[in-house]
């Protein structure tokens, strides 16, 4: 089936193709970060009000991991503690930052009336893989071990992320799961990237390189994998795991123009049929990144409310 983008979505490609903005592979990965960052302002809705959005240091062996912290005005407290959902942004592992996902995850606490805890991992190629995956465990570890501290219910602990994020979201459960790191009560997986082999149909079709081209993958991947090995390591490609069993309640987002498309569907049903509780959505007619582009489409404030509503089911 080709893939028809909604009318906003084209619309919003247009202006996007008009505006003649150079690709990201071909400015660098210092002036790509500049772009991905000042883009913001002309895609993200007005952010919820709340009661506070404040900076966290993590310690971690290499040092701090920066962090903020968002606590809504209404909180679902059990016994004086809330749900915590501890996310992580997206941006091909090479850009993306707190600031680019403030008002996504801003809208996440207000919605999902939890605490979000939003993690500045390590970008590549300053750091290859797995520095990112490194601090994304190294974060929730102490985050659980402080839970209390922070007001958060550590067995209403929740990981997630967009794109890469949902990358390294997918990663922490698999190896909470195995004992390395805390046990948690769910996995937000929006639009991730599951597998580095990259070979399923919507990595090469042409009706999916919008915004997130097919080039522009290969070279966030270039950036931050070592070499071809890195590949098959579950660390990087979660789908390589050899077993889905065990893990927790996953939320699975795809939308219809991704290059990631196929292989987010695949892991859902993977998870699926290991006897984990799957909620899959697909947007068929929106592009790879829309859920922060919630100023100009509208389909990404259906997506953050009924992840809000997935989240408030959950715990």
């Amino acid at each position: 089936m080709p893939v028809v983008l909604d009318p906003d979505a084209a619309a919003v490609y247009k202006a996007f193709q008009e505006a003649g903005r150079a690709p990201y592979e071909t400015v660098g990965h210092l002036k790509a970060r500049e772009m991905y960052l000042a883009a913001r302002p002309v895609a993200n809705p007005e952010p919820p009000e709340l009661e506070s959005a404040k900076p966290l240091s993590i310690p971690a062996p290499h040092g701090a991991i920066p962090a903020r912290i968002y606590t809504p005005k209404t909180l679902r407290k059990s016994d004086g503690l809330a749900p915590c959902l501890v996310f992580y942004h997206g941006g091909g592992w090479v850009i993306g930052d707190l600031d680019s996902h403030d008002v996504v995850c801003r809208k996440l606490a207000h919605e999902g009336e939890l605490i979000v805890i939003s993690i500045d991992y390590r970008l590549a190629p300053e750091h290859k893989f797995p520095a990112a995956v490194d601090d994304a465990i190294a974060a929730v570890k102490w985050i659980a071990a402080n839970a209390k501290a922070l007001g958060i219910d550590a067995a209403r602990l929740t990981v997630g992320g967009d794109s890469a994020g949902g990358n390294l979201a997918a990663v922490v459960a698999l190896a909470g799961r195995d004992g390395d790191g805390p046990k948690l009560a769910g996995q937000l997986l929006i639009y991730p990237a599951t597998d580095f082999a990259m070979n399923t149909p919507s990595h090469s079709e042409p009706e999916t390189s919008i915004l997130l081209t097919h080039s522009v993958i290969k070279w966030f991947c270039n950036h931050y994998l070592n070499g071809p090995a890195d590949v098959d390591n579950w660390w990087a490609s979660p789908a390589r795991a050899k077993a889905l069993a065990g893990l927790p309640p996953a939320y699975v987002l795809t939308a219809g123009a991704d290059p990631l498309r196929d292989e987010g569907d695949e892991y859902a049903k993977r998870l699926k049929d290991a006897g984990v509780p799957v909620a899959y959505k697909h947007f068929p007619g929106q592009f790879h990144g829309f859920f922060t582009m919630g100023k100009l489409l509208p389909q990404a404030d259906v997506a953050a409310s009924e992840i809000a509503s997935w989240l408030k089911a959950l715990n």
